[in-house]
C-alpha cells in the first residue's frame, strides 16, 4: 500500500509518541482514514488538532477497532510479541513501522545508519558533512529518525537532491518492508536490548541486517571490521551491494573498494591520506571509538559521493554530542562527565578506557539483562568509587562491591551527593549509567540535563 492507494484507506497508528503523531498527520495529508490509538493519555492540544484534521482517537488502550483497519503503523516500542501485534498479524493486517510510511513519500538520496553505539554521533557527523557539501552544491541535509526527528514530519520537505540522514533502532528497522537507502552503515554489534530478543545476540543483529535488505547492486554497505559479528557476516563477501568496511587497527583486505582505515595516525582511504586524528581530536570527540565513528562517517561520505574537502572540513570542526562523554564542569577539583547516553555496557566500557586517571562512577537505572561480570575487570582497575543509582543499584552494588567501594543511591539527586562526597583533585566523576533511563526519566536526554542541573548547582 503506497502513496497513491492511501487515500480512503483506514490506517490505524498505534502509539502517540513523536512519531506516531508525525505518521498520522502524514497519513491525513494523504487522504487516510487515521484512527490514533494510545494506551495512556495524550496532550489535549494534540488531541484538538488531530481531531480537527480529520482523525479518530483513543486514548487508555486499543480498542478492536484496531483490527479493522487495512494498515497499521506501530510504534517501536511494542515488541512482537506483544498480543496486540499478534492479533494483527493473525488478521493480517500490514504492519510498518513511521519510518518505513515516511519512505514512500520521501524523494531525497537517503543514508541509513544503525548499530548499538555510536549511531547518533555518527549520523550527526555525517549530516554536519552533508552540510557542508550542500553548500557548496546547493542542496539541503536532514538528519531524522531515532535522533529525535521523525522521518514522516520531514520527508515532503525534501527534493530529489536532498540529503537524508536517517538514524535507525533496531526496533524500527524490525517493520521496514521496502524502505531503500542509497547507502547505509551499520557501526557495530553488542549486547543490547536483549529482552527483546530473547537473550540472543544473534537474532538483535538480525534485526540490524535488515538495514541492507533493499540496498541492491546500486547500493553500498558501509560496515565496522573491528566487530568480529559484522566482520564475519559482511566480510565474507558475496552481496549484491558494494560493501566498504572501515578500521581502526589498519588496512583491510579482501575489499574490492578498499578500506577507510586508521594507520600511524593518519586516516587513509582508496592508498590517500585524509586527516591526522590529531586535527579533529577536541572537546568530547576523542578517544579510540570516536575515531571509528570519524572512520565510518567519512567511509559514508565517500559512498555518497561528497566532496571530500567539505567532509574533512566538517569533521575538524566538529565538537562532539551533548550527552556522549560531555565536559559539563570541574567542581571540586574534579572534572565531571555527562554520558547520560551510555544504556548500555559497551558504551560504559567506551567511557572508562576513554576517560584518563582514577574515577567515581555513577552507574545504574533500568537493567536491560546486563551482564556486568564483563565490565567488572575494568571498573575495579579504574574506579575509586561507584555510586550505583536507581532501579539498578542492588545489581550494580553486588557486581562491583568485591573490587571497589560501592555506595547506592535511589535517586540521580541522591547519586551525585554521593559522589561529590567522593570527588576530589585528579578524580573524574563519570555519568555512564549503562542502564535504560525509564525507571526514574522519560528518555536519557532528560537524565542527561538533570545530572549537568545538578553538578551547575555544585559548589565550585
Amino acid at each position: 500500500m503506497k502513496e497513491r492507494t492511501l487515500c480512503g484507506r483506514r490506517v490505524a497508528v498505534i502509539g502517540a509518541g513523536r512519531s506516531g503523531i508525525a505518521a498520522a498527520e502524514l497519513l491525513l495529508h494523504h487522504g487516510a482514514l487515521v484512527l490514533l490509538s494510545e494506551k495512556g493519555p495524550l496532550d489535549p492540544a494534540v488531541m484538538e488538532r488531530l481531531r480537527s484534521a480529520g482523525a479518530d482517537i483513543e486514548t487508555g488502550g486499543h480498542s478492536d477497532a484496531v483490527f479493522e483497519s487495512e494498515l497499521a503503523v506501530v510504534s517501536p516500542g511494542i515488541p512482537p510479541s506483544a498480543p496486540l501485534i499478534q492479533e494483527l498479524e493473525a488478521r493480517r493486517v500490514p504492519i510498518v513501522s513511521e519510518i518505513e510510511l515516511a519512505s514512500w513519500f520521501c524523494r531525497a538520496r537517503i543514508a541509513a545508519i544503525t548499530g548499538t553505539d555510536g549511531k547518533t554521533t555518527t549520523s550527526t557527523l555525517v549530516e554536519r558533512m552533508c552540510d557542508a557539501d550542500g553548500r557548496e552544491r546547493g542542496h539541503r541535509s536532514y538528519g531524522v529518525g531515532n535522533i529525535g526527528i521523525p522521518f514522516a514530519s520531514m520527508a515532503e520537505r525534501m527534493e530529489a537532491e536532498d540529503i537524508a540522514v536517517v538514524e535507525l533502532s533496531s526496533y524500527q528497522l524490525e517493520r521496514c518492508l521496502d524502505f531503500r537507502p542509497e547507502a547505509a552503515l551499520i557501526t557495530n554489534i553488542t549486547p543490547d536490548h536483549l529482552d527483546r530478543y530473547g537473550g540472543d545476540i544473534m537474532r538483535y543483529a538480525e534485526a540490524k541486517y535488515r538495514i541492507t535488505r533493499n540496498l541492491g547492486h546500486a547500493g553500498t554497505l558501509v560496515y565496522n571490521a573491528d566487530d568480529p559479528i559484522l566482520r564475519e557476516h559482511f566480510g565474507r563477501g558475496g552481496f549484491a551491494f558494494a560493501v566498504v568496511p572501515f578500521s581502526t587497527a589498519g588496512p583491510v583486505g579482501g575489499e574490492p573498494d578498499g578500506s577507510v582505515h586508521l594507520q600511524d595516525g593518519w586516516v587513509v582511504a582508496g592508498g590517500e591520506r585524509l586527516i591526522h586524528v590529531d586535527e579533529f581530536h577536541k572537546g568530547s570527540f576523542r578517544g579510540n571509538h570516536n575515531d571509528s565513528n570519524a572512520l565510518a562517517a567519512l567511509a559514508l561520505a565517500r559512498a555518497l559521493r561528497l566532496d571530500m574537502a567539505a567532509a574533512l572540513r566538517a569533521l575538524r570542526e566538529f565538537p562532539g554530542v551533548e550527552h556522549r562523554q560531555e565536559f559539563v564542569a570541574r567542581r571540586m577539583g574534579s572534572d565531571w562527565i555527562n554520558d547520560s547516553k551510555a544504556t548500555n555496557l559497551n558504551a560504559m566500557r567506551q567511557a572508562l578506557e576513554s576517560v584518563p586517571g582514577r574515577i567515581v562512577l555513577i552507574a545504574g537505572g533500568r537493567d536491560k539483562g546486563n551482564d556486568y561480570s564483563s565490565i567488572a575487570p575494568l571498573v575495579g582497575s579504574k574506579a575509586d568509587l561507584v555510586v550505583a543509582m536507581g532501579e539498578s543499584r542492588r545489581k550494580v552494588a553486588e557486581a562491583f562491591s568485591a573490587l571497589v567501594p560501592v555506595v547506592e543511591a535511589e535517586t540521580l539527586e541522591e547519586a551525585v551527593r554521593e559522589a561529590a562526597g567522593g570527588a576530589g583533585e585528579g578524580r573524574t566523576v563519570l555519568f555512564s549509567p549503562g542502564c535504560a533511563s525509564f525507571d526514574l526519566f522519560r528518555d536519557f536526554e532528560e537524565r542527561g540535563r538533570r545530572f549537568k542541573e545538578l553538578v551547575g548547582g555544585l559548589e565550585p
